[in-house]
């Protein structure tokens, strides 16, 4: 099966709050949307809120920042930015990034293939949030979708 072009218009897509209020993504291009080449959505962050350092099995990650200043680790590479940067995560690379900024800020995220992306497509479908799991079923959660939690954010 081949994909379909699409088109999201701005301000479009399945909004959720995935970790703690405040925090939230909105879906854009679902995996199913394009023939699981990629997955991608914006994600608001309060500031000071970010990551544990983790890592994606399956899926390469890219960020862009669109509102605000980031911190991004990836391996022993710490670099920060505001609207504009851009992070290249691949797979296998333990990584965290955080706002850094004093204010709420807004980052577009893409996953290829979209694997990794479907973690969160599968919390929208279940109505549910990482923040209303049990550690145990948040590990399974992680482990299902190929992600793997290393340890707390350094930044």
């Amino acid at each position: 099966m081949s994909a379909n072009g699409v088109v999201v218009p701005p301000d479009y897509g399945s909004a959720m709050e995935h970790m703690a209020p405040g925090r939230s993504v909105v879906l854009k291009l679902l995996s199913d949307q394009t023939n699981e080449s990629l997955m991608m959505f914006e994600e608001a962050t309060p500031a000071g809120t970010g990551t544990p350092v983790h890592l994606h099995h399956d899926s390469d990650e890219m960020t862009y920042v669109l509102k605000g200043e980031f911190a991004f680790k990836i391996g022993d590479e710490l670099t920060t930015g505001g609207p504009g940067t851009c992070a290249f995560i691949p797979r296998g690379a333990a990584h965290a990034w955080k706002n850094i900024g004093t204010e709420a800020g807004l980052a577009l995220f893409v996953y290829t293939p979209a694997d990794a992306g479907k973690l969160f497509e599968e919390l929208k479908s279940a109505g549910r949030s990482l923040a209303s799991m049990d550690p145990e079923e948040l590990r399974q959660f992680f482990r299902k979708h190929r992600w793997e939690i290393l340890g707390p954010s350094p930044l």
